[in-house]
């Protein structure tokens, strides 16, 4: 269809760019993109796992108990 679009006259072309713009935002409005330093605590986090280490119960409950509901 994109391909079939080239020979469309400008403004039925301008016409799709803007709904596909849409088409776009609203698919980009229900992903969530993390920042490079979210990727990081990430990465450190997994790697934490990965060697075996594990928050105690305790640790858990504080950490909950400190985040904003």
């Amino acid at each position: 269809m994109i391909k079939r679009a080239e020979s469309w006259p400008e403004a039925a072309r301008e016409e799709l760019a803007a709904v596909a713009r849409e088409i776009e935002s609203e698919l980009q409005a229900n992903r969530y993109h993390a920042s490079d330093e979210e990727l990081r605590i990430i990465d450190a986090a997994a790697a934490t796992l990965d060697a075996g280490e594990q928050a105690t119960d305790d640790e858990i409950r504080t950490a909950f108990a400190k985040a904003p509901c």
